[in-house]
């Protein structure tokens, strides 16, 4: 019998704001959860990101999303996240208030394991988490996959320093009030440490970096329709498409090499800003810039396949170059070079794995010099920069590895390797 056999059966309470269909790497965590034999309750709100309004095919048929791979998904009311910063506050507390007052009754009966919580912007999200671990006297495990409050103020969401020095207050009484705090990224223990100094001496504090999702193992020898042009130099970007992927940096690097109309840019997704790049492009002309719109994870895979190279980027922020962004491990999964305009522990897994080209975050004049080096490399050396990012994701990403390690973290024997001190 395995290890994981062993474990089977543990009663797991996810707890995150966003959750299918909105398109969110918890959704494989949870599958990968009842395939592994657990029982899984995702507690979650009403489908809304990015478009900012509620999931149409939700609304038509709320019970059609209520089971996810056999996991019980469990919903409260929150007010839509719109498209301004007031209704985006509103939908954050909005979720705080309905989950602390609702859960409970939804939940009631039910005992887990543990609490899983799903830490991306809003940290809010593990205020009804500890509500719930106290009632039911569950252990709370934060997955921080975002530092609050510096990134509200890197991507201007907020600046008042009064505003933002309440926020810590807050960062720092639910970090005293988790059982486990996982870091996806060693840079972010530095920042951690500020808030619960004494969680690493407990030994609260582990390292749980992101996964690429189950569908990066599937078949990719379809090829993708998502491509315009599948016989160009296709540099692609996939994700999220908001302030803080810095995309006026990216469409300047583009327009860098408009003198080489092989080299096209494809930005895939959606986000706050990707209403403005598409102005911007029209605006400037930018034929070399491709924006098909957002997919379905399913479609993925072959898109990556197909792409000559992946790229990444973030702002230029001290809080940002502390993380690694979950598309890495994704990018690195597919085995194809990997373009980073990025700083800090990002920029060092690809240079360390040898699995492609980092420059710094901001700079767009290199990130257009990047792009024509790899644009000039042969096959072969593409190839190898590919085959260098798989080998390296499989010793230090890979899924089930990380899996083995959350159900020991459940039980509470976290392994003294993932322990940060």
């Amino acid at each position: 019998m395995t290890g994981a056999e062993k474990r089977a059966g543990r009663r797991i309470l996810v707890l995150s704001q966003y959750f299918w269909p909105e398109q969110m790497r918890i959704n494989d965590f949870v599958a990968a959860m009842q395939a592994r034999g657990h029982q899984v309750t995702v507690l979650t709100g009403l489908p809304n990101y990015p478009q900012g309004v509620v999931d149409p095919a939700f609304k038509a048929d709320p019970t059609a999303f209520s089971d996810y791979h056999g996991a019980d998904v469990v919903r409260v009311p929150l007010l839509p996240r719109g498209s301004g910063k007031l209704t985006l506050a509103l939908n954050y507390l909005s979720f705080v208030l309905f989950a602390c007052l609702l859960a409970p009754w939804k939940l009631r009966g039910r005992r887990f394991d543990g609490i899983f919580v799903f830490a991306v912007s809003p940290i809010t999200a593990a205020i009804p988490a500890i509500w719930l671990g106290w009632l039911k006297r569950t252990p709370v495990l934060l997955w921080i996959l975002d530092l609050w409050p510096e990134t509200l103020s890197a991507v201007g969401v907020l600046r008042n320093a009064r505003l933002l020095s309440l926020v810590g207050v807050m960062v720092r009484w639910i970090y005293r009030h988790c059982d486990y705090l996982l870091l996806q990224s060693h840079g972010f223990a530095t920042n951690v440490r500020r808030y619960a100094p004494d969680a690493f001496a407990q030994g609260r504090v582990a390292y749980f970096p992101s996964w690429a999702d189950a569908v990066f193992g599937g078949d990719v020898s379809a090829k993708s329709h998502i491509l315009d042009q599948p016989d160009a130099f296709n540099l692609v970007f996939a994700g999220n498409l908001g302030e803080a992927q810095d995309l006026p940096a990216i469409l300047d690097a583009a327009a860098q090499t408009r003198d080489q109309p092989e080299l096209r840019w494809v930005l895939v997704g959606d986000g706050s800003r990707a209403q403005w790049a598409r102005d911007e492009i029209a605006r400037r002309g930018l034929d070399n810039v491709d924006m098909p719109g957002a997919f379905p994870a399913e479609d993925m895979p072959a898109l990556f396949h197909g792409a000559s190279a992946l790229m990444v980027a973030l702002k230029p922020d001290p809080v940002f170059a502390m993380t690694i962004p979950g598309k890495v491990q994704a990018y690195m999964a597919a085995g194809r070079p990997v373009l980073g305009m990025i700083d800090g522990e990002a920029a060092g897994v690809i240079e360390t794995a040898r699995a492609g080209l980092a420059v710094p975050a901001g700079d767009s004049q290199r990130l257009a010099a990047a792009a024509r080096r790899l644009l000039a490399m042969t096959a072969a050396e593409r190839v190898q920069m590919g085959a260098a990012a798989r080998a390296y994701y499989l010793q230090h990403f890979e899924r089930e590895q990380l899996f083995d390690r959350f159900e020991d973290l459940i039980d509470g024997q976290p392994g003294e390797e993932v322990l940060l001190r």
